[in-house]
């Protein structure tokens, strides 16, 4: 009972009272005793023996919930039947649900959605593969498959406890860019089983979004997918992060007035997100890049067990530098944080150059709190929604979705999700842009078509576009 509850949020509780026992008035007096509200009374059932009723209760501030189920058991005649929060009552049953287009109504109309009609479709499918992307919801449709192994914030809580992520990922490829898209929690985390379940899934939809999978199996998988599927593989905590951090870095280098081709950047947490982050800036034209992970700054110097860390040793860090997170921050233009929270001191930052800029991205907790250093950075950013300038993957993959499936692209390559970061830096004019607003909001209409519109053309720039107009 108690994982249910959260303070400073409200709940809602089920009393059952015995009306020979007790009175009601007892359990509000306790309940205002345990420091809680109470802002609505629903009456569920009542009888000469028992009354059953809903309290929806507002608490402020920690540990009232726990404090308020205590003072409600010990009361004589009260039974409180359950407990429960606005955030778990909209997850009853799931958050997402399947709709046909059009009714069936009679048996003209059976006939034509299913037996014997739909067999000419069939056949017409059979003799033109192609004829899939507009005869079915192929066109459309995008899954969102994970193994539940690197939930954000969670970690390996399995495919399970994964699922109401999922869920919520395919509500917003609808809500902004009307991309058709399903939850697939595989009950595997061997790379092998996934890959071919995806393959063997992959006929049904247009585009393979990889969630929360581990590092470095998630490069592997992707990789594979990449190669022997003809549809978008996009893994969206590497790509999506990198693509929105891009954009964002891009305006807080524009107010700065620095170049990304002379910038110092230094990247703290080389897993999936910091790799991507990493190569997003490298094809951007960055020239000055050092990655800090747990053993220190990776440098072509020295030979890496983990291939992707021996990758990034060989493409990074030209001055061979060496040491910490200290040395790597001396006389830095950018942190970018995809690491652990509380790694980032003031003093780091008192070290780098003048107008620094830092992005601390941990979730939940950034590698430094805003509230610590705003007043000697020129640029905060973070992942979290309760502060300014929120790196949110939100603003990248419906709208670098929603171009793929309208171009019919084969792949999402590094042109289409530079036009994607360059399409959400676009949307805040000159005129709007200043330090607490360097990402647009993720309800900002603009944000899908103009990512939409520059992805399509970047996709048939380069060449992956498989369908020149849309239909």
């Amino acid at each position: 009972m108690k994982s249910q509850m959260a303070d400073g949020k409200t709940i809602i509780l089920r009393l059952e009272i015995d009306t020979n026992a007790a009175q009601f008035g007892r359990a509000a007096t306790a309940i205002e005793q345990a420091r809680g509200d109470i802002i609505a009374i629903d009456v569920i059932h009542t009888d000469k023996n028992k009354s059953i009723r809903d309290l929806t209760v507002k608490i402020a501030e920690h540990g009232a919930a726990e404090r308020l189920t205590e003072a409600l058991k010990s009361l004589p005649g009260i039974k409180l039947v359950h407990i429960s929060d606005r955030t778990f009552l909209l997850h009853l049953g799931g958050k997402i649900a399947i709709q046909p287009k059009t009714p069936i109504q009679n048996r003209d109309d059976l006939s034509r959605v299913y037996t014997p009609e739909v067999a000419r479709v069939c056949q017409a499918i059979y003799e033109e593969p192609s004829k899939a992307y507009t005869l079915t919801i192929k066109r459309n449709t995008v899954a969102v498959v994970s193994d539940g192994s690197a939930v954000l914030g969670l970690g390996n809580i399995g495919p399970y406890a994964a699922m109401p992520v999922m869920e919520g990922k395919a509500m917003l490829f609808k809500q902004f860019a009307d991309v058709d898209a399903f939850p697939i929690c595989l009950d595997t985390q061997d790379t092998e089983q996934i890959i071919a379940a995806v393959k063997h899934l992959a006929p049904g939809f247009g585009g393979i979004n990889l969630e929360d999978i581990s590092a470095p199996r998630c490069f592997e998988i992707e990789r594979r997918l990449r190669e022997e599927l003809d549809i978008p593989v996009f893994h969206d905590d590497q790509h999506g992060t990198a693509v929105v951090l891009y954009a964002g870095l891009l305006n807080a280098l524009k107010l700065t007035e620095r170049t990304l081709s002379e910038a110092r950047i230094v990247i703290c947490g080389i897993g999936a997100a910091g790799t991507a982050c990493t190569k997003m800036l490298l094809a951007g034209g960055a020239n000055h890049i050092v990655g800090v992970d747990r053993e220190g700054i990776l440098t072509a110097d020295r030979s890496y067990d983990n291939p992707m860390w021996q990758w990034y040793a060989d493409n990074t860090n030209q001055e061979r530098r060496s040491g910490g997170l200290a040395e790597a921050l001396a006389g830095a233009d950018v942190f970018i944080g995809v690491s652990a929270g509380g790694i980032l001191t003031r003093e780091h930052i008192e070290t780098m150059a003048p107008q620094p800029i830092v992005f601390a991205m941990a979730n939940p907790e950034p590698e430094i709190l805003p509230e610590l250093a705003e007043d000697i950075v020129a640029v905060f950013a973070t992942g979290r929604s309760d502060y300014p300038n929120q790196i949110n993957n939100v603003l990248c993959f419906p709208g670098i979705f929603r171009g793929a499936l309208d171009s019919r692209a084969a792949v999402i390559n590094e042109a289409m999700k530079v036009a994607a970061a360059e399409a959400i830096a676009s949307v805040i004019s000159d005129d709007e842009l200043n330090k607490m607003y360097i990402v647009p909001s993720v309800f900002n209409g603009r944000v899908v078509e103009e990512v939409r519109r520059r992805v399509i053309q970047a996709a048939q720039q380069s060449g992956v576009s498989r369908r020149q107009t849309r239909e």
